[in-house]
């Protein structure tokens, strides 16, 4: 499979100025900007700013950035899931899953996480993707946001619904350990058939080896 990346851009008016969201960039691009201290969801700012930089270089990999000026504000990551989670377990290159997604506080309630997934969404090719993000509620900024699990999750579906992802039962242990924890989905109009069936397989994969051990597979 061919991973074809084409950039495409767009602007947001905030209180605070204009925001230029744009992507997916490669690192050398990257590079030229500066990465906000604030930006410390996931690790210390300098460590993530390495760490997506690598993402943008992989073949699949697709790093969308928010900016102003030349300072990013906000970023969204794709990947080919972890080969530890049960997403990795039959290798479908057609599958990718949105990793990380985060904006500093200061532009929080400005829609700048809907327009990185909108943007995300504008290279056609991403119709050939299965596009996955798993939301455990242990990762959400309850205490910052002040909000409730149910206030959240409601905030979460919102975003996600600009990039065209939904909810979608699975049986993944640790989705299903709590019921605000779900399963995000957007499958592309070019995904074949097959690929989508063997999603299927891999969203009750409990039940799929149950069946196979009671049919002695």
């Amino acid at each position: 499979m061919n991973h074809t990346k084409t950039c495409h851009k767009m602007t947001r008016d905030t209180a605070r100025g204009i925001i230029t969201i744009e992507g997916p960039l490669a690192s050398t691009e990257l590079k030229q900007y500066q990465f906000h201290e604030d930006l410390t969801a996931f690790r210390p700012a300098k460590k993530q700013f390495a760490a997506i930089l690598d993402i943008a270089d992989f073949p699949e990999g697709r790093l969308i950035i928010a900016r102003t000026g030349d300072t990013i504000i906000g970023y969204v990551t794709y990947l080919h899931p972890d080969p530890l989670e049960r997403w990795s377990e039959f290798n479908m290159d057609d599958l990718i899953e949105l990793g990380a997604i985060e904006v500093i506080p200061q532009y929080r309630g400005a829609k700048i996480a809907s327009g990185l997934l909108q943007v995300s969404m504008m290279d056609d090719y991403m119709e050939n993707y299965i596009v996955i993000s798993t939301e455990y509620y242990w990762h959400w900024d309850l205490n910052g946001t002040k909000l409730s699990v149910w206030q959240y999750r409601s905030v979460m579906e919102k975003m996600m619904a600009a990039g065209g992802l939904s909810p979608a039962p699975t049986d993944d242990p640790e989705i299903i350990s709590h019921p605000a924890n779900c399963l995000m989905v957007r499958i592309g109009e070019n995904v074949p058939e097959e690929s989508i069936k063997q999603f299927d397989t891999l969203r009750f994969l409990q039940r799929h080896h149950y069946r196979n051990m009671r049919e002695g597979f």
